[in-house]
């Protein structure tokens, strides 16, 4: 998944538009983004708007950003929303594998209750928020098969540190936020998933942000949440791996397969090992994957 535009769930108007962005995915939020009074409207509207996507041939996949763990409203969001079946869920603040594992255990008694498939919401967990959380970032790994990828934020570690600015004058990441973004990847990387580079807020024009896009590319992020539409094409065109990568990606995960026993392998004057047929795989994984 390259893109996943993110839609207050109460923001009608948003919501609109966001199933013809050609992002891969949606992101509704019930947290954040929305007051407490229009909570329970929000979770109507993100049910109505499930199944209105849902009703159509193709739609993108369908995540809905939760309330934080440790608060009652996450069971209100967890009722509402499993009866509408998105593909799955963020949990925003995960402060460590054990909270994964946690919303897992939820989201099992749920989709039994409702007679739906185990394990089929997936959840993305938004990491490296706090500064507690930057000891726990090695926990990710093998946390749950719920796990659908990271999301990292530099918005969200600020308020946690009363940092004053989250860029250097040069614009690059301030030496904390640099610090937690890499350990993100790191983490990602650990528990194979994949790692999707939170909005970016501070950029005014096309051209800032798509290159913010290559530099998340280019060390390794899989992907970008978009805060509007018109970012989509953008985050698309950067995370998609040229024709002659895919292609090369392809043939390295054949080699692999003719020979399951190898650990290393010569592969066009090259040798190859599990880390290799790993990075063709997560090629693979970005390709857009809409219902």
């Amino acid at each position: 998944m390259r893109s996943l535009l993110f839609a207050p769930a109460d923001n009608r108007a948003k919501l609109t538009e966001v199933l013809e962005s050609g992002a891969d995915g949606v992101l509704l939020d019930l947290a954040g983004s929305v007051a407490s009074r229009s909570k329970s409207e929000a979770r109507k509207q993100a049910c109505a708007f499930i199944a209105a996507a849902k009703a159509k041939a193709h739609h993108p996949l369908i995540f809905v950003r939760l309330n934080e763990l440790d608060t009652e409203m996450i069971e209100a969001d967890l009722d509402a929303i499993l009866r509408a079946r998105p593909d799955g869920v963020v949990l925003p603040d995960a402060q460590n594998g054990q909270a994964v594992q946690h919303l897992g255990a939820k989201l099992a008694v749920m989709e039994a209750e409702l007679g739906l498939a185990d394990g089929s919401t997936l959840i993305i967990a938004g990491v490296a928020g706090t500064a507690a959380s930057i000891f726990n970032m090695g926990t990710f790994a093998d946390a749950s098969p719920r796990l659908a990828g990271l999301v990292w934020s530099a918005e969200d570690l600020s308020t946690s540190l009363g940092a004053s600015a989250r860029r250097a004058p040069d614009g690059s990441y301030a030496s904390p936020h640099a610090l937690a973004r890499d350990l993100t990847l790191f983490a990602a990387r650990a528990a194979d998933v994949p790692l999707i580079d939170g909005p970016t807020l501070n950029c005014r024009d096309a051209a800032c942000f798509r290159l913010e896009c290559e530099a998340a590319q280019r060390d390794g992020f899989d992907g970008k949440i978009a805060r509007d539409r018109e970012q989509v094409a953008a985050i698309n065109a950067v995370f998609t791996p040229p024709e002659q990568v895919l292609e090369r990606a392809r043939a390295i995960i054949e080699a692999f397969a003719a020979e399951p026993d190898a650990r290393v392998l010569v592969f066009q004057g090259e040798t190859l090992n599990p880390a290799h047929l790993a990075q063709a795989r997560r090629l693979l994984r970005r390709l857009p994957s809409r219902r």
